[in-house]
């Protein structure tokens, strides 16, 4: 038998006929060892459901809403900058300049303090059930806080059922911490660095986590979403709490310090400006932030609080133009600090009206607050902390119940035939004031007996800045 001689060609199909078969056999091997391998693997169990989303009804194992999530972190941020730089700035600028250091680090010292002692202590006796007066310690060190990152759930709180716990902790705290950061403009100059802090702690345990207790606390006896509450105060997001509260705290530093060896003029004008308007921007986060959704409340907080700013400026410009026939920087940026003050427990339950009068009647009250009051009495308020946020938390708190209107917040006030709700903002701003000023008042004296609150004379006259800090504005 003979072969034929393959050619090249032929060589070459045969080899690839052979590649071709191999591969086609492999494949099929595969295929059938693969099917019988599912085969003998039982199906793979149906996914779990989603968790629910948060709500009022739902708050154990569900999901945040995102959207509320994401406005409640830019609310944080937004507040945050409010203290560091704005509040910072804002102060800084009116000292002089010898003392400008330590105003700026005592903003800076009071976040870094209170953020401690939130994680601490403080954030669970505020917001956490215990009793009408006084929270729990559940969340002493934040603890037991549910944070599912695998199964995206979580155990919000109560007070703010639509976001993560974490959010919520992260938000109040900015209040807790510009809070005590406003009484240092009432003892600017003359007070010791380490008795300011020893002071600020003491009150943020005593005096701010009370009094934050009885009007947001889920079992607060001034809160008016708690049904067994004694008397239901409307404070949308600081009024009585964080106004009135530092306001007082102020003015009760400012008497037991006493006065100032000397004063001068601020500083540098343009440092008050930009803290002034960064206070602006960030005070969107702090009122509209406090509905605690992304949703018609806050919009409406976020109009009334630009409207009642805006009228506050203005009406404090023309009250001073009339008055000393200038209008100067400072005094507009102060009016509408004033505003901003006076709209914040109103700012979720009035309407651009009513923010309109709130507005006119800071700007008049707390011009009023920082020159005629502050003379009659003989007080050295440094920086018109009594006058600004004393003053205009109480014309705020006040006016709240006229102007509440039920279909923005839920309470009609004195003009939809409430008049209960005016007494009832009263009762709260009493209350809040007779306490503050007892209790900052023994502290006080605790502090000055242990460490003394007052720096030596020569330290004041030649300015806080070298002597305490070891530096200088050039």
């Amino acid at each position: 038998m003979t072969f034929k001689k393959f050619s090249g060609a032929g060589l070459a199909a045969l080899l690839f006929a052979v590649l071709l078969g191999i591969f086609l056999s492999a494949s099929t091997f595969h295929t059938l060892s693969y099917a019988e391998e599912a085969a003998a693997t039982p199906a793979a169990a149906a996914p779990e459901p989603p968790a629910p989303a948060c709500d009022a009804k739902m708050q154990i194992n569900c999901t945040p809403n995102s959207g509320d999530t994401a406005w409640m972190l830019t609310s944080v941020a937004l507040v945050l900058m409010m203290t560091i730089p704005g509040l910072g700035l804002f102060y800084g600028g009116m000292v002089r300049k010898k003392n400008v250091g330590d105003t700026v680090m005592t903003s800076f010292a009071i976040t870094c303090l209170i953020s401690i002692l939130w994680l601490i202590c403080t954030y669970s006796l505020a917001f956490r059930p215990g009793t009408p007066y006084i929270g729990g310690l559940d969340r002493a060190l934040l603890q037991d806080i549910l944070s599912d990152i695998s199964k995206g759930i979580g155990n919000p709180s109560p007070l703010a059922a639509t976001i993560p716990e974490t959010v919520y902790i992260c938000f109040q705290l900015t209040f807790a911490i510009i809070t005590p950061a406003l009484i240092a403009g009432a003892f600017a100059e003359r007070m010791k660095f380490s008795a300011m802090l020893w002071f600020i702690g003491l009150w943020a345990i005593f005096v701010y986590s009370p009094v934050a207790h009885w009007v947001w606390g889920p079992d607060g006896f001034l809160n008016s979403a708690n049904a067994d509450g004694l008397v239901k105060v409307l404070d949308f997001a600081g009024g009585t709490v964080v106004h009135i509260n530092s306001g007082v705290a102020g003015l009760v530093c400012c008497l037991v310090l006493g006065k100032r060896q000397d004063t001068g003029p601020a500083h540098n004008m343009v440092l008050t400006f930009i803290g002034a308007s960064l206070l602006w921007v960030g005070w969107f986060g702090f009122n509209a932030g406090s509905a605690v959704t992304a949703g018609l409340q806050a919009g409406m907080a976020m109009l009334v609080t630009h409207m009642a700013t805006s009228t506050a400026a203005f009406t404090w410009m023309i009250v001073e133009w009339m008055m000393r026939g200038k209008p100067t920087v400072i005094g507009i940026c102060t009016g509408a600090v004033a505003g901003l003050v006076a709209i914040t427990p109103a700012s979720g339950f009035v309407g651009p009206l009513g923010s309109l009068a709130i507005g006119a009647g800071a700007g008049v009250a707390c011009y009023w607050g920082c020159t005629g009051l502050k003379r009659m009495f003989g007080y050295d308020d440094a920086l018109d902390a009594f006058g600004v946020h004393a003053v205009g938390g109480i014309v705020g708190a006040l006016l709240t119940g006229v102007f509440a209107i039920e279909q923005y917040g839920g309470t009609a006030g004195v003009l939809e035939g409430n008049p209960q709700q005016f007494i009832n903002q009263c009762i709260g701003v009493v209350i809040v004031f007779v306490y503050d000023a007892v209790v900052s008042l023994i502290i006080l004296k605790v502090v000055d007996m242990v460490i003394g609150l007052r720096v030596p004379q020569e330290i004041e006259r030649d300015g806080l800045d070298l002597a305490l800090h070891g530096e200088t504005v050039q």
